[in-house]
């Protein structure tokens, strides 16, 4: 019983080499772990983990949060060298979203990671949600499902189990599941003929795995989506999902806190993994879990039969990558090269002033650098690069003189001071460049617009060469 209840865990935990009592359990049964950007130093370093971890046990499962785009672990140095979804779902050219998953999906298999916690089967359906934004394929649902089918195959082509999320669609909600209970103002019959697009398509493409959203659905009852029995057996029964269904991070304050509380919940509704990686465990973490699901089977609050299904779908997901060379380092920057949009004509001269708007990034993104700046300088040594989180106009532009004024913003509608900055430069009659690395949001009649649809470093760095190109 212990090993079954620990076969459903996958948490995550501190440093770059695997501590001795993971490795324990890890040769006990543990399920498996979830990498995130602590455990993250390099390919190299990566590799060197996933090995420790398979020569105690050669199927277990070893995830990431690789979405690429603006959500990266292996390059959360650096930035992605893939754009995310919503650049691609501009570009919206099926083979190549499938060649960038598959690229992506070579490089995880090398490293020896089995499972990615991706695609981002979400939609945008509403400018002031907080967490998805350019993670999202787009706002159109057929196009998003043509996107996530074509990401799916592309990275299961290469052996890593795809995971799409978040089920049913997280993109109605205006809160941060990681922060506080989203309840979707969504009726069941919106969500079939929206939301629960992509994830049909997901499903029928084979994807091998599905994470919950910790999400209320109100004709659904109060539980979140995550602990919700009626919400998993939609996706069994109306969708035909059978691979291995994954929570949401569970240590994420929108199911409580309380973990083993939440891993019992979960498995009763019929969830098969539990996802707890956001906040690191020990060894003694652990066995209170498995003791608590144990408790819980004895208690008669869970069924063997239950704990034995869920463990066994969730081992599936350990099956070893295959060595498949798919990796291209360059695809990632003919993508965002093609999702780049320019409004008006956009030229800065040899010294424009470049202003990085810094705004918090969300939980899911992280302290991943972000800004055009570093970018355009490289191209334009005499670039000026201002990074700051408050800054008036009038600083500005007594810092710009008569140069050409370019603002970066990370999703303006969101954030009235990068909306008043871009403003009122604008009416102050300068030479404003707006470039916009979120969702598109209303221009704010600068003289020019830049949407990167993106923050990675590729997509930075197509901004960066459109501005060059503009200017020469």
């Amino acid at each position: 019983m212990d090993q079954l209840a620990a076969a459903v865990l996958l948490p995550g935990f501190h440093g770059t080499t695997a501590p001795d009592w993971l490795l324990r359990r890890v040769s006990d049964g543990l399920g498996g772990v979830v990498l995130f950007g602590r455990n993250v130093v390099d390919d190299a370093q990566v590799t060197a983990l996933c090995s420790e971890l398979r020569s105690v046990r050669p199927d277990v499962v070893i995830g990431i949060d690789e979405e690429g785009g603006d959500v990266t672990r292996l390059d959360a140095g650096r930035g992605s060298e893939v754009p995310g979804n919503h650049a691609l779902g501009v570009a919206d050219d099926l083979d190549l979203t499938r060649s960038v998953a598959a690229s992506i999906g070579s490089r995880l298999a090398k490293c020896g990671i089995s499972l990615n916690l991706a695609p981002s089967a979400d939609l945008v359906l509403t400018l002031d949600d907080p967490i998805i934004g350019v993670r999202a394929f787009g706002s159109d649902p057929q196009l998003a499902a043509r996107h996530v089918a074509a990401w799916v195959e592309g990275l299961q082509a290469v052996g890593v189990a795809a995971c799409a999320k978040h089920f049913p669609g997280h993109g109605a909600s205006t809160e941060d599941s990681h922060e506080q209970l989203p309840v979707l103002p969504r009726t069941e019959e919106q969500l079939r003929a929206v939301e629960l697009v992509p994830f049909r398509a997901a499903v029928n493409a084979g994807v091998r795995s599905i994470m919950t959203g910790h999400l209320v659905v109100p004709e659904w009852g109060s539980a979140p989506v995550t602990l919700n029995k009626h919400a998993i057996d939609l996706l069994r029964n109306e969708l035909g999902f059978t691979g291995a269904v994954i929570t949401d991070g569970l240590d994420m304050k929108a199911v409580g806190g309380d973990l083993a509380q939440g891993a019992v919940r979960a498995l009763a509704a019929g969830v098969d993994a539990m996802c707890l990686g956001g906040m690191a465990l020990d060894d003694t973490d652990l066995q209170w879990l498995i003791d608590s699901i144990v408790a819980a089977v004895k208690s008669g609050e869970l069924s063997e039969e239950r704990l034995t299904q869920a463990a066994a779908r969730s081992l599936a997901l350990g099956l070893p990558p295959s060595s498949v060379d798919a990796h291209d380092a360059e695809i990632g920057l003919t993508a965002a090269r093609r999702a780049v949009q320019a409004r008006g004509r956009v030229s800065v001269g040899t010294d424009p002033v470049v202003v990085d708007l810094v705004v918090d990034a969300s939980i899911a993104v992280g302290d991943v650098p972000w800004g055009l700046g570093p970018y355009l300088r490289d191209m334009l040594p005499a670039t000026e690069v201002i990074a700051s989180r408050d800054i008036s106009a009038e600083e500005v532009a007594k810092a710009a003189g008569d140069r050409t004024i370019v603002v970066v913003t990370r999703d303006a509608h969101r954030h009235t001071s990068a909306r008043q900055l871009v403003t009122n430069l604008t009416n102050l009659d300068l030479d404003v460049v707006h470039v916009e690395t979120g969702v598109p949001g209303p221009d704010l009649g600068s003289v020019a617009r830049i949407d990167t649809h993106g923050g990675s470093r590729v997509s930075l760095r197509a901004a960066a060469e459109l501005i060059l190109k503009g200017t020469t």
